[in-house]
């Protein structure tokens, strides 16, 4: 039987167990991986544990041959079609000095190696060549594209790229300062392209959309239904009244002229006013109400008409 203290310390051991996972990694990747170099052989407690393609990992301002003492600024990229930021961590061996920039810093297991101090992308480091030729320099980089959610899964995903710089006086177009400086990377940039979609988000856009077509084509289907239904009555009723109701009642030329006039130039203007929103692709709503008070312009002339033509009855001789 374990002691009460003894208890608790085995309490406490596990629970240092469980979350050393999530303090490995404070503030950059670990130096080793088990046996292996994580420059060396990469990140493989994120993604399925295989560098990806998916991942463009690149340094830029790279020498084709290195100029001795000389100090090169390096840029360190990820590109991902869905994970923007994450980590890195780059050494030369020793050949030369790393020198970490902003949102970097030396490794405490190897101080000769540079990785990331936070989550971030677009590092500038320094690196500054030996001061004797040492021949060819080897270079490990290693790249971690995150997604975000603070967890080592499948989201995740990395690469890796090795490359040399040659010793001095070895390289061609040294020159050209354009051409001694190079990008190196390593990746499918086809794969920037093809962003896995959330099925979820997939299934709610599709939602939305199928909500404001319903609503769409449920407003043009109760207007136009609407609108037929006016010009209809309207039509009904003129039957009406020429059956049943002895006609239009008479108006005097004297009023049917000054107002045969005015509703005709609001009807002219009425029906430019329809000619330009359809001209112009409007939205339905906008040619759906020029149309209509076209038409009302236009019965209302029709009316003018028909009543001046209408012959006087006794109450309009009085």
């Amino acid at each position: 039987m374990l002691s009460r203290n003894s208890r608790f310390v085995v309490l406490g051991l596990m629970a240092l167990l469980l979350i050393a996972p999530a303090l490995a990694m404070p503030g950059g990747p670990p130096w080793k991986n088990g046996d292996n170099l994580v420059v060396e052989s990469g990140c493989s407690c994120h993604g399925d544990g295989a560098a990806s393609t998916e991942v463009v990992i690149s340094i830029s301002g790279v020498p084709r041959a290195y100029t001795l003492n000389q100090t090169y600024q390096f840029t360190v990229s990820l590109q991902h079609a869905s994970n923007d930021g994450g980590g890195f961590m780059i050494w030369d061996y020793n050949y030369g000095t790393l020198t970490p920039g902003e949102g970097s810093q030396s490794v405490s297991d190897e101080p000769g190696a540079v990785s990331q101090s936070a989550t971030g992308n677009d590092w500038v480091i320094s690196w500054t060549a030996p001061s004797s030729d040492v021949g060819i320099i080897p270079f490990q980089l290693v790249g971690n594209a995150v997604n975000g959610n603070g967890n080592f899964d499948a989201g995740d995903a990395w690469n890796i790229v090795s490359f040399s710089i040659s010793p001095p006086d070895t390289a061609t177009n040294d020159d050209d300062e354009n051409l001694a400086l190079r990008t190196i990377s390593v990746g499918d940039y086809e794969s920037l392209f093809v962003a896995v979609e959330d099925p979820e988000a997939v299934e709610a856009e599709r939602q939305e959309n199928l909500a404001e077509l319903f609503f769409d084509e449920g407003n043009i289907y109760y207007f136009m239904t609407l609108s037929i239904i006016i010009i209809a009555a309207v039509i009904q009723g003129e039957f009406y009244e020429r059956k049943f109701g002895g006609g239009p009642e008479h108006l005097d030329k004297s009023l049917a002229i000054p107002q045969g006039v005015r509703r005709g130039a609001i009807s002219a203007l009425l029906l430019i006013g329809f000619a330009w929103s359809v001209d112009n692709d409007s939205s339905w709503q906008v040619m759906l109400t020029m149309g209509m008070l076209t038409l009302w312009a236009f019965f209302g002339v029709y009316r003018t008409v028909v009543q001046a033509r209408a012959p006087p009855q006794s109450k309009d001789l009085v």
